[in-house]
């Protein structure tokens, strides 16, 4: 990525600081409106002690209302903005209403749609609240949803349908539609749509279960460990139910459990070094992936090949790998791909297929391509004809998908007074957010750099501080003490 210059010093996007793992656990059982569920609550005990023995922070909720789970999920979505992993898990009875998903409270009176969907709690308010997690974020349903009873739902032919010779986590018949989490999220299933899940014979549900088994596993990336998952469950129920997901994972290698190395290198920012240090068996499973298609492998084994330092340096075995994958719509293939056609690594140079790939990589909303499409057009790159508003609208909608060096540069470009329409509290904000998002260089520079911003800017952070009950003091515009704790509260170092 690109680094700008003007009257301020616009910085890379920097190494991300976390607050490790959290994690809000949820178990319904005790229904009083529809078919009780036997196994949740222990299922929802054994994830949270599962959880807590790897190193989350776990909140667990149980039979709770609805107001008490809504609470919860508020109270977690802010937490989660200085995690560096955000997972929800949640046992019971789930609905799909007019192609929306939604999770039941015990204490719920479902009679009709509207009923489901002002009393429980829908997948996207979950998916918001782990959206401000700065590495991954995970939630995982042990439930399955579906409303066949048009706009209004039978109590009585839910509590039958529910009260079947098997038990199921739907509140009806069926399995779930498709979400379409963000990238960097991931949405487990207990059943592919269309299946149930079911509730078990033995102590717990056989997804949870599963799930029990492999998240302690250290060592065993995100992908193959819920793909090792749903052999389980198909194992376990003789095919009757596929756990699967849904969402894009981030482009560096994840381990919920920890890489499982001392001398590991997995978190490196850098994901050519992350994804030389995956082991040789982990490897073999993820090209086999590859080979089915699946575009993340391709782009972990293109970074491994574009790893100078590793034996398995290959740029032009990347350049094929980065192809195939951008072929098949990944707009973050096409992002790596633009820049070996820019520089003419493992490919011959080709600034035309450079910036064709940069478009289709941003048209697809990838926060990487927006930024740097921003600086080629802010500063007449690549043959490009300058164009400065068309730079600032690139930088603006990368700051709004919360790319840390973009919100940090446009604010840096409100302040000083070359983006139209807004001013010192946009600019505020965008330097609260980017806080937030965890970016060490955003951190420093604002405590480094006081005077860096205009007084007016300093005093919309110092006023967004005080929103969020970082920072009690005047708005003057003086980072001094008080502010630089507030600033260093908000990026998430305590004490």
């Amino acid at each position: 990525m690109r680094l700008m210059l003007f009257a301020l010093a616009f910085i890379f996007a920097a190494p991300a600081f976390g607050a490790e793992k959290i994690a809000l656990v949820v178990g319904m059982g005790n229904y009083t409106t529809v078919s009780r569920l036997d196994n949740t609550i222990k299922d929802a005990e054994g994830i949270s002690e599962t959880l807590a023995k790897i190193g989350f922070q776990v909140t667990t909720l149980l039979d709770v209302p609805s107001d008490k789970f809504r609470a919860a999920v508020e109270e977690f979505a802010f937490r989660a903005e200085t995690s560096d992993l955000a997972l929800i898990y949640f046992a019971g009875h789930g609905v799909e209403v007019q192609g929306e998903n939604f999770l039941i409270p015990v204490d719920a009176n479902v009679r009709s749609n509207r009923d489901i969907q002002r009393q429980a709690i829908s997948l996207k308010e979950l998916l918001a609240s782990v959206e401000g997690a700065r590495k991954m974020r995970v939630v995982i349903l042990d439930s399955c949803r579906n409303n066949p009873f048009g706009d209004s739902l039978d109590q009585g032919a839910l509590e039958a349908t529910a009260e079947a010779a098997e038990a199921t986590r739907s509140a009806a018949a069926g399995g779930l539609a498709a979400p379409s989490p963000e990238r960097g999220t991931l949405v487990a299933f207990a059943a592919r749509d269309g299946q149930v899940a079911l509730d078990g014979q033995g102590e717990n549900s056989p997804f949870a279960a599963a799930l029990m088994k492999s998240l302690p596993k250290t060592g065993l990336e995100i992908s193959l460990m819920f793909r090792q998952v749903r052999d389980d469950v198909m194992q376990e129920t003789f095919n009757r139910q596929e756990p699967h997901t849904y969402g894009s994972l981030p482009g560096s290698p994840f381990y919920i459990a920890g890489p499982g190395g001392a001398d590991s290198v997995v978190d490196d920012e850098n994901r050519r070094v992350a994804w030389s240090d995956i082991r040789p068996d982990q490897e073999q499973k993820i090209a086999a992936l590859a080979e089915q298609g699946d575009t993340r492998s391709m782009l972990g084994l293109a970074y491994i090949r574009l790893n100078a330092e590793d034996t398995r340096y290959e740029p032009s075995e990347a350049a094929q790998l980065l192809t195939r994958a951008a072929d098949a719509g990944s707009a973050e293939a096409q992002f790596e791909l633009a820049q070996l056609y820019e520089i003419g690594l493992g490919v011959e140079q080709n600034v035309e297929k450079a910036l064709a790939l940069f478009h289709s990589s941003a048209e697809q909303g990838f926060p990487d391509a927006l930024n740097d499409l921003g600086f080629l057009y802010f500063q007449g790159e690549l043959g490009l004809t300058r164009d400065p508003e068309r730079g600032l609208a690139y930088f603006e909608q990368a700051a709004d998908l919360l790319q840390p060096q973009a919100m940090f540069n446009f604010a840096g470009m409100i302040d000083d007074g070359i983006v139209a329409g807004k001013g010192p509290e946009d600019a505020g904000q965008y330097l609260y957010r980017s806080l937030r998002t965890g970016s060490q260089q955003v951190h420093d520079l604002l405590i480094q750099r006081p005077t860096m911003f205009k007084p007016a800017t300093r005093k919309a952070l110092q006023a967004a501080l005080k929103e969020h009950l970082f920072y009690t003091g005047p708005l003057d515009g003086d980072f001094g003490p008080a502010t630089q704790a507030a600033i260093s509260a908000a990026f998430g170092l305590s004490g």
